[in-house]
């Protein structure tokens, strides 16, 4: 079997040490708070989560851009010219332009390297939801499997990987264009908490709305329990908008009520928190269904 490096990118959202164990490649995207550029590299050198989520409390403005093909070129020509192969595995292409620059530069570099393998999978997953997949990915080539049956693996198994989010601030949302207006303003009044999933064509929507914080929390573990597999057996993620108490609590009720031994917990990268806000929750696992 040749050796194959994995690339993804950072809005996986994973602890920078834990891509370092797993031999994982990053391509970092950016983001912009307040007209001044910052790269979104894991382990956040640019932008510490708590300093960006306090830009963002401040209502400076903040936008995202994907990586570019001239990025993946570098790093994918770099890894094939040692004669390894290559596989992606990029953030939903429903949410961002990365996956596409990632494919565009795979399709140029066929051409120069016609005896390596390189591979594309659009996850369909976004933040800690990507992170948990090629966490996954990942632990299949450690045990020995090759790049065509982890690819084969990632196409097949990708719509079992469930995100649930639920906000505390509606009007990033409004910002993004998530909800309107009028719904940020009376759901903010009422102090409603809208209830979001990724759906099976990797797009982030809003799927419930219930009153309250903890209701919102405990939505997310209702949602868990009506499709996780096995849930004891799980490696189980979650992410936050710098409200790590809270992802301490989520992580409580389900360790109480599924017997999960393991959960990781780790922030919202910026790629996906300047579109979502502090307050973010988001929790994922392995299902039946999204």
């Amino acid at each position: 079997m040749r050796d194959y490096v994995i690339i993804t990118d950072s809005s996986c959202d994973l602890p920078a040490d834990l891509a370092k164990e797993l031999e994982l490649e990053v391509i970092p995207l950016t983001v912009t708070v307040n007209g001044k550029i910052y790269t979104n590299y894991l382990d956040e050198r640019e932008i510490p989560s708590p300093v960006f989520y306090n830009f963002l409390r401040e209502k400076q403005p903040a936008t995202t851009s994907a990586a570019n093909v001239q990025q993946f070129l570098n790093v994918m020509d770099s890894i094939l010219s040692t004669g390894k192969d290559v596989l992606y595995l990029g953030f939903s292409s429903a949410l961002s332009g990365t996956y596409s620059a990632g494919r565009i530069a795979a399709d140029e570099l066929r051409g120069k390297y016609p005896d390596r393998k390189i591979i594309t999978v659009d996850t369909l997953c976004a933040s800690l939801g990507q992170g948990l997949f090629v966490f996954k990915c990942a632990k299949l080539r450690s045990m020995g499997k090759d790049i065509d049956e982890v690819a084969s693996w990632a196409e097949e198994n990708r719509l079992s990987l469930c995100h649930w989010f639920t906000v505390d601030d509606l009007h990033h949302l409004k910002r993004g264009g998530r909800i309107s207006a009028a719904t940020a303003i009376i759901g903010t009044t009422l102090g409603i908490k809208p209830v979001m999933h990724v759906d099976n064509e990797g797009r982030l929507i809003a799927v419930g709305k219930v009153r309250g914080r903890k209701a919102s929390i405990k939505a997310l573990v209702e949602h868990m329990a009506e499709t996780a597999i096995e849930p004891g057996k799980q490696d189980i993620f979650i992410s936050h908008g710098d409200c790590v108490e809270d992802a301490k609590y989520l992580a409580e009720l389900i360790k109480d009520r599924f017997n999960v031994k393991r959960v990781l917990i780790n922030p919202v990268g910026p790629v996906i928190g300047a579109h979502s806000g502090p307050g973010t929750l988001a929790l994922f696992f392995v299902g039946s269904k999204r």
